[in-house]
């Protein structure tokens, strides 16, 4: 079943490019994360900038698809019309300590009624959509 319902568009690249990486990356199962060719901090979400030395020289670099609940919410009163059939849902703010604990926000698949405790372990799947134009969503589940 699908996670993202009909009537919210689908995540493409941005105009601008700067997050095509990412996307070609999920459409591959692979999760990929921005991190400064010069002084190789890591970053998330995607930007031109290293905000730690200003350097434009960005690399897109494929990480462990794992992570820990560093925060959650159960969402029972959903912000767009398309997602009210979908709700109860969680959403999570997962850090990835394989990419210098960036966090990345996401859905977390499966019984959205479940336990869920920060520090929990997941494990990033990755949901095919083959519309026109395709796309991969990254959900989270409980490891």
């Amino acid at each position: 079943m699908s996670v993202l319902p009909r009537g919210l568009p689908a995540p493409v690249p941005a105009a601008d490019g700067l997050d095509r990486r990412y996307w070609e990356g999920t459409r591959n199962h692979e999760l990929r994360v921005q991190r400064c060719a010069s002084c190789s901090a890591w970053r998330w979400g995607p930007e031109w900038l290293c905000h730690a030395c200003g350097s434009f020289d960005t690399q897109w670099v494929a990480v462990e698809a794992a992570g820990r609940i560093f925060s959650w919410e159960r969402v029972w009163h959903p912000v767009h019309p398309a997602l009210g059939a979908a709700a109860p849902y969680v959403v999570l703010l997962v850090e990835l300590p394989h990419a210098g604990g960036v966090r990345m926000v996401g859905n977390l698949a499966g019984d959205a009624r479940a336990a869920v405790r920060i520090g929990d372990r997941v494990r990033a799947v990755f949901e095919d959509h083959d519309d026109d134009p395709p796309y991969t969503l990254v959900q989270w589940k409980l490891a």
